[in-house]
């Protein structure tokens, strides 16, 4: 997408808005089926709650993806979008076991991790096929916030506990089909996830009716220019290879399933604003917005950095700006950033927007949340309108207090 083709999205659906560009999306699923294109069976489900709009999930099921769900809810959304129950895993946190069985019921590949539901689920459901998510103790990138396989974390049965395991997979005689683990997010050392990995394998040996192996995600994109990013081709190479011996090890094809989501969407995203004030104090140029943490909250959650281009002036003079948004709290994008001199009008667009941005939306000030536009085949296409003062009345009820 060009400058000019975002300013025609802003100029048409108004702004804050969010754009994914399909082409982008397309382009980093075929690069990491590329990267594992030596493994006889490769199952990419897609992580829904990335950016679960169900245009984007049937696009990305086009290209043959399944799909990775962490509720209920988002189970429907793939049904919803045409994924066949069989292509989706379930992959919750912390539920009950009625969610669970709802899921079940569905005909979706369960994955269970915790001791609790396990025994629960099997004792009662042994003829439902599921899949153990296992913690290995491993950071495999990323900050505290966003790592998942350390040993204090809430996510997995930890690989310590597989004996237990195994005693409740033998006692109500339930079938594990595959093994899961997830290490985090932003995973650059390639030689920590394999660690992790043979941990992951070790655990498979001890499942005979094992049918897949599934190594969650968590690669890393770039944020800005000249950012590092995980080596997906070489990942691919050193993983694939240990995973086609692993396969003649214990005598058997397996399928290597991932499940990514920032990698997909993450760079296909932009978020266009526009710039309401700009507002000198005796320290700072302030560029206030019409969006705020209502609308991206990754800088103000995780102090995450999105590269913000004026699109209306690009070949400004670069001044030093503080980007900031209208809700009445702290809500800065970014702090004293070098951008292209910015007007009062102008279009701001922030990049890596496609990826826990638009799905961790709130209407925080009574603010509607924005449009998202999927541009494809050169032409914007609207999936999803901009909330009006009747949506956020929708569900409340006046009380008669008299």
């Amino acid at each position: 997408m060009t400058h000019r083709d975002l300013l025609n999205v802003a100029n048409e659906f108004g702004s804050p808005v969010y754009v994914y560009d399909a082409e982008k999306i397309q382009s980093q699923y075929q690069r990491l089926t590329a990267a594992f294109s030596k493994v006889k069976q490769l199952q990419i489900n897609y992580a829904v709650k990335a950016l679960s709009n169900i245009s984007v999930l049937k696009f990305l099921h086009q290209q043959g993806a399944g799909m990775d769900t962490v509720s209920i809810q988002e189970v429907r959304l793939a049904l919803e979008a045409g994924v066949p129950a069989e292509m989706i895993i379930y992959t919750p946190n912390g539920v009950s076991l009625k969610e669970i069985e709802k899921a079940a019921e569905l005909g979706v590949q369960i994955n269970i991790d915790n001791l609790s539901i396990l025994e629960q689920f099997g004792t009662k459901h042994p003829h439902v096929p599921v899949c153990i998510r296992i913690n290995p103790h491993v950071m495999a990138g990323g900050n505290h916030n966003i790592s998942v396989g350390h040993i204090d974390s809430k996510f997995g049965i930890s690989i310590h506990q597989l004996p237990h395991v195994q005693r409740i997979v033998e006692n109500t005689e339930m079938k594990v089909n595959g093994i899961h683990m997830h290490t985090g997010s932003d995973i650059l050392d390639i030689d920590v996830f394999l660690h992790a990995s043979e941990i992951l394998f070790e655990a498979a040996r001890h499942f005979d009716a094992l049918e897949f192996i599934d190594f969650g995600s968590g690669f890393k994109v770039p944020y800005h220019e000249g950012d590092i990013e995980t080596n997906i081709e070489e990942f691919g190479a050193r993983l694939t290879e240990r995973f086609n011996e692993f396969c003649q090890e214990v005598g058997r094809p397996l399928t290597l399933a991932f499940e990514p989501g920032k990698f997909l969407v993450s760079e296909a995203g932009k978020f266009l604003v526009q710039v309401n004030v700009v507002k000198q104090t005796t320290s700072t140029i302030f560029a206030q917005v019409d969006s705020g943490f209502n609308h991206l909250i990754r800088p103000m959650l995780y102090g995450s950095q999105h590269q913000i281009e004026n699109i209306s002036n690009p070949k400004g003079r670069e001044r030093f700006y503080s980007v900031v948004g209208y809700i009445c709290e702290t809500d800065t994008f970014a702090n004293n950033r070098r951008i292209a001199e910015i007007r009062e009008g102008d279009i701001l667009a922030f990049s890596n927007a496609g990826a826990y941005a638009f799905t961790m939306a709130s209407n925080y000030n009574s603010r509607f949340r924005p449009p998202e536009v999927l541009w494809h085949g050169g032409k914007a296409h609207l999936i999803r309108k901009r909330e009006t003062f009747e949506d956020l009345t929708r569900n409340q009820i006046v009380a008669s207090l008299s």
